[in-house]
């Protein structure tokens, strides 16, 4: 690494923040299309790690190391010495590290902040911060199961009655299916998942109405600057309540409904307001469920299942909306 900051010219380079790269799978990861496809079209891709951001002042730099996609479906690769650069010197930078919102996320974004008075990124870090994956929904009632927030166990309770003896719990700040539980009246560890899933009062967790449709799988729907460009149906394993990929889900070709366009159309103006230029959807039977805006995932398997190349493709399309705000 260099030992003084540099600023090289910004022709075509593009910042991804991610994880370590020995995480990012070649044929699972919406992050690892994004970066070939950046490639394809002519841009120089640099990765960071959260903990090589930095301010220097007001200005917000990065240890920034030069990768690239020797072919598609290979390992990205690191392609040179990494380099202590301005954010301001890249066209743009794409925040992509993985959930969870913790304390490090979140000093992140503020560094981000500092950065976008001098170029794009993407997703905006203010909406990052203020969008909750769980609780953004509540902007449009007539489109979700009724939820609750709480961590008293005698309200949790009581909700579990106004919603008919059956709710799931969800923690607040988590991803990729954990910690969801399903809380049954005459349950006889029902005190327990309460306890489990506030920290014994300590903190909040979302109850939210069951919805039967769930044991067919739930719809994730990708979004690029408000408009829906794709959707994949996560079914879950035999015996698991979960749908997520990473909790053993399974893709499964699907279509939007009239329903799901209008949900879209509900949703498109708020992230787009908020600066959340790649979004997806979650969506379980007629209802929303959650608006991730972190780091979503589903490239893939949307165009896997659907035979999709060239400009078809799902990072194709994220890359040609996104040159235009490059203009």
């Amino acid at each position: 690494m260099t030992a003084e900051p540099t600023t090289p010219p910004a022709h075509g380079d593009v910042l991804f923040v991610v994880d370590p790269l020995s995480t990012i799978h070649p044929q699972k990861d919406s992050s690892y299309l994004m970066i070939a496809e950046a490639q394809r079209r002519g841009f120089q891709a640099w990765a960071v790690e959260l903990s090589g951001l930095m301010l220097r002042g007001a200005d917000a730099f990065a240890y920034a190391t030069p990768i690239s996609v020797p072919r598609l479906g290979q390992p990205v690769v690191v392609r040179g010495p990494s380099e202590v650069r301005e954010l301001a010197s890249f066209r743009v930078v794409l925040m992509r590290k993985d959930p969870p919102v913790d304390a490090n996320f979140i000093v992140a974004t503020w560094a981000l902040d500092r950065a976008m008075q001098r170029t794009l990124v993407v997703n905006t870090p203010q909406g990052l911060r203020d969008l909750s994956e769980k609780l953004a929904i509540l902007e449009f009632p007539e489109f979700i199961p009724r939820s609750f927030l709480l961590r008293n166990i005698g309200d949790l309770r009581d909700a579990l009655n106004e919603l008919g003896g059956q709710m799931i719990l969800k923690p607040v700040y988590g991803y990729g299916g954990r910690e969801v539980l399903i809380a049954r009246e005459g349950d006889p560890n029902l005190t327990t998942l309460f306890e489990m899933a506030t920290r014994d009062g300590t903190t909040w967790t979302i109850a939210q109405a069951f919805v039967p449709e769930a044991k067919a799988g739930d719809k994730r729907i990708l979004m690029v600057d408000g408009e829906p460009i794709g959707a994949v149906m996560r079914v879950p394993a035999t015996g698991e309540i979960r749908n997520n990929f990473h909790a053993g889900g399974s893709p499964a070709v699907t279509e939007l409904s009239a329903r799901d366009l209008q949900i879209c159309a509900a949703v498109g103006p708020l992230v787009r307001a908020r600066g959340q230029f790649f979004v997806g959807l979650d969506v379980l039977g007629d209802y929303l469920t959650e608006i991730n805006v972190t780091s979503p995932t589903g490239m893939q398997e949307i165009n896997r299942l659907e035979n999709l190349t060239g400009e078809s493709t799902m990072q194709a399309k994220f890359w040609s909306a996104l040159e235009g705000r490059l203009c």
